[in-house]
């Protein structure tokens, strides 16, 4: 059976706030409650996924992402409510839009 596809973003003031590695390695830390062992997981460098969560919060009113540094009881990443919230809606909006086109899509094949 042929399906649609598709890989969607959200914007802020034309900078990426959310996508689907964006949200992948938001389940990665809350997982994990380390960016590095998050990162690791992705294959992906430290560096680069401390400016993807860095971006992430600084598009939002909200942080999605907390970081403690270490000290007598040790440092950790931890999702906030919202960041869990935000991979909730974002992956209820990335199926309807499957959705969506899949049902555009197999109108279109019944009309040829």
């Amino acid at each position: 059976m042929q399906q649609v596809k598709s890989r969607i973003w959200i914007e802020e003031q034309g900078e990426v706030f959310l996508g689907f590695g964006r949200i992948e390695l938001l389940k990665k830390v809350d997982e994990t409650q380390s960016i590095s062992a998050a990162a690791k997981a992705m294959q992906m460098s430290y560096k680069k996924a401390w400016k993807l969560i860095n971006a992430m919060n600084s598009c939002s009113d909200t942080p999605l992402v907390i970081t403690n540094t270490g000290g007598k009881d040790g440092g950790g990443t931890f999702l906030t409510q919202y960041g869990r919230q935000m991979i909730i809606k974002f992956e209820t909006l990335n199926t309807a839009c499957e959705a969506f086109l899949n049902e555009q899509f197999n109108a279109l094949k019944q009309s040829l």
